[in-house]
């Protein structure tokens, strides 16, 4: 369960398995504002309403970066954290694909599925999780990835 710790036989054990769904998290117009600003990537499909009605997409879309981005808060609803783990690092991704755009309103949520696993010498864990997030109603991903996740103990 989310935000409770479980065994790392337990994590072991789950390897094939979906660890978790996080809730829904509006990507509205503020944040994409917002991130265009901490990003400096302020093309008009992000930030221009009235150019962005005239593009292929019908309005303003989140960046694809702030979707990533978004899966660190919805890791932490979603993936237990693992008992005496002192410290868990984003280690990079395998993959990333960005299949679909979230229009400004639209809600997301991320599903984890723990891939893979390996324990390290060094007493590390080393976590590949199947990330899907999903468009509230649609029926594609707004994107896939497999991502990487350290563990220290």
């Amino acid at each position: 369960m989310p935000g409770i710790p479980i065994s790392l036989e337990s994590y072991r054990a789950a390897v094939g398995s979906e660890l978790g769904t996080s809730p829904w998290y509006e990507l509205g117009q503020d944040r994409i504002d917002a991130f265009a600003e901490a990003t400096e990537d302020r093309q008009f499909i992000h930030t221009d309403p009235v150019s962005a009605a005239s593009s292929p997409f019908g309005g303003t879309i989140a960046h694809g970066f702030l979707t990533l981005s978004m899966l660190s808060a919805m890791s932490f609803e979603a993936v237990p954290q693992i008992e005496g783990a002192t410290l868990g690092v984003n280690y990079g991704f395998n993959s990333v694909r960005f299949l679909m755009p979230v229009r400004s309103g639209q809600r997301v949520r991320g599903r984890f599925v723990l891939k893979d696993m390996k324990e390290r010498p060094s007493g590390e864990v080393q976590s590949i999780i199947e990330v899907t997030v999903e468009i509230e109603g649609g029926e594609r991903p707004a994107l896939v990835a497999e991502w990487i996740t350290m563990y220290a103990f």
